[in-house]
């Protein structure tokens, strides 16, 4: 049989992420991207709005290559594509991009569990250009690293890379006073165990006094749909939370979706993706001309 292949497209919602979550939206509001060419997505949505443009950063793949990149969409107030481009480019995978600000500048926390380190980098003042600015060292290799400023601190929410298991099963946390400071893992790690609601799946947030983090239900997929991590105790010593239902996956361009794993919020925007499932003869073929070394990465 044909390997299967995720084919992943983003959508932007012109609501909050609490209406979202309540589901208070039609199908109909949702603005899809445009589709890419055959066996490359974008996938992992995340915004950042400069008070006049929204810019979405989002991984770029392409099943010829097996190599993620990060690119920048640029909308203006009407949802109209005007610029895209690559702005992050590494030896190695790069996905998930969380854009975030703190500390007097802009930052990016891109998952690349690959290169054996989670690095946070520092954006220019164009948002186009991406410096290293250091290493955040916890107690594992993080996957999939969402970070939260609350009461005072920083808080980042990741899943570990030692196997399949715990990168779809396992939720740790740690903190900081400051980004770049020392992270302190907590001793609770992992906080929380199950493929249902363990892994990162969008922009941590406080919504009506209480945390809520995304998470990925990878029981039937990978990436089969978000439930949102309602998070009633995060502290030095304790961890407590509830998952609440999953999400329905709204249908569009492509009919019916099979899945969903990103759910980030920009202010009164939300951006999400779905995926549909290529099991074709075309993409078997497209494998064996890799194995047989006909596609380069760029």
């Amino acid at each position: 049989m044909p390997r299967r292949k995720d084919i992943w497209q983003c959508g932007l919602l012109p609501h909050p992420a609490s209406r979202v979550l309540a589901a208070d939206y039609a199908a109909a509001d949702i603005v899809w991207f445009p589709q890419e060419p055959a066996f490359t997505f974008l996938a992992d949505p995340f915004g950042f709005d400069d008070g006049n443009r929204l810019h979405v950063f989002a991984e770029q793949y392409d099943y010829r290559t097996r190599h993620g990149v990060i690119e920048r969409l640029t909308f203006d107030r009407s949802f109209t594509l005007i610029d895209r481009r690559l702005v992050l480019e590494e030896p190695w995978h790069l996905s998930y991009p969380q854009v975030f600000q703190g500390e007097g500048a802009v930052w990016m926390l891109p998952e690349a569990h690959r290169s054996g380190k989670l690095t946070l980098y520092r954006g220019n003042d164009a948002l186009d250009r991406w410096s290293p600015e250091c290493t955040i060292e916890v107690d594992c290799l993080p996957v999939d690293a969402s970070i939260l400023r609350h009461d005072g601190r920083w808080w980042l929410f990741y899943s570990s890379a030692e196997s399949r298991d715990t990168k779809l099963g396992t939720l740790h946390v740690a903190w900081a006073d400051t980004l770049t400071g020392r992270w302190t893992p907590h001793p609770g790690n992992p906080v929380r165990r199950g493929r249902q609601s363990s892994r990162p799946g969008g922009t941590p947030l406080v919504v009506e006094g209480r945390i809520m983090l995304p998470t990925q239900d990878c029981m039937r997929t990978y990436g089969g749909a978000i439930r949102p991590l309602w998070i009633d105790r995060l502290d030095e010593t304790g961890f407590s939370s509830e998952a609440g239902d999953a999400m329905a996956i709204p249908s569009g361009p492509s009919g019916r979706y099979e899945g969903m794993h990103t759910l980030s919020a920009c202010g009164a925007v939300t951006l999400i993706d779905v995926k549909t499932i290529d099991r074709s003869l075309a993409g078997m073929a497209l494998d064996l001309k890799r194995a047989a070394g006909r596609y380069a990465r760029r």
